[in-house]
């Protein structure tokens, strides 16, 4: 791919359309008695890009609980990314404070993060969304009690480059990430994270937009799935060989049985881990199981700083 197209950005939003009527929007397990507790959900003034943040329905002031902040694709929006994946009922399940930024709107009033050279910033924007995306970790932190050693970010596309850079920038805020189907800077001498982060890469390898084993966007490269992952590996200092023994996981409803592998990359430093989770003939906006959510959330919530 040598750059995406508005021909290609309308595919994909309405994949997306596609995915997200096909998702299931409560993950949780277990029974119930009575109707589901549902968040609050309020806008929170940040400068000129306020945001939505879901508080837990079981928020008790002084009692910290994990945030969790979602990065949208190219394109798409807080609310969008939402509405495909359908975290916001299991975050109120587990408790954790969950929030939906937005991007900026380019020239062609297309959102989007400025994350790397490869994606998205297509026009020579100059928006710190690093400094942005930590504002709005200290807006919620100065609100609500936020477990400062249990915060991370989901990202999808565009939104999965944003937080590896936020990875690299602000390593000191963020104890994991899970990156869906995007990649790491391709220097990695740039990424000069000040601690381990835990990585969780997930990314099809039929992935039609950004590829498995890398590529270009607008002429810019983007590494490979496994060389994001050996990024990682270094960064954080991981010994031993990768581990490939777990059962495979059935996150994709377009492939029978389980499709995606789980590779996990030894022990390293501060606790730290890396795992490639590979979607085998999934593509660039996979129709997710219900399973999908829960075990991203699995991984983030046995990470801390």
């Amino acid at each position: 791919m040598t750059i995406l197209t508005r021909r290609v950005v309308a595919a994909f939003a309405l994949a997306l359309l596609a995915a997200a009527g096909g998702c299931s929007g409560d993950a949780g397990s277990g029974e119930r008695s009575g109707p589901p507790s549902v968040p609050r959900i309020e806008s929170v003034p940040l400068g000129d890009r306020p945001f939505t943040l879901h508080v837990p329905s079981a928020y008790k002031e002084g009692t910290a609980i994990p945030l969790l902040v979602l990065l949208h694709g190219y394109t798409s929006s807080g609310a969008g990314q939402e509405a495909y994946l359908k975290i916001a009922s299991e975050a109120e399940r587990r408790g954790i404070l969950y929030a939906t930024p937005n991007g900026t709107m380019d020239q062609r009033r297309d959102r989007f993060w400025n994350a790397t050279d490869a994606c998205c910033n297509r026009f020579g924007s100059t928006v710190d969304d690093s400094a942005y995306l930590a504002d709005v970790i200290a807006a919620v932190s100065s609100r609500y009690s936020v477990d400062a050693a249990r915060v991370y970010l989901v990202g999808h596309s565009n939104g999965a480059f944003m937080s590896y850079r936020m990875a690299c920038d602000h390593a000191d805020l963020i104890a994991a990430i899970a990156a869906l189907n995007g990649a790491m800077l391709s220097d990695v001498s740039e990424c000069k994270p000040s601690q381990a982060v835990s990585v969780l890469d997930i990314h099809s390898d039929g992935d039609e937009l950004i590829q498995y084993g890398g590529g270009l966007i607008a002429g810019n490269p983007y590494p490979s799935a496994q060389a994001t992952v050996d990024a990682w590996v270094a960064l954080n200092g991981c010994d031993g060989a990768p581990d490939t023994s777990a059962a495979p996981l059935d996150l994709e409803s377009n492939v029978d049985g389980p499709e995606t592998t789980v590779t996990a990359y030894g022990i390293c430093r501060e606790n730290s881990t890396v795992a490639l989770w590979t979607i085998h003939d999934g593509r660039h906006v996979p129709a997710f199981t219900p399973n999908f959510v829960p075990a991203v959330l699995d991984f983030l919530l046995a990470q801390s700083l």
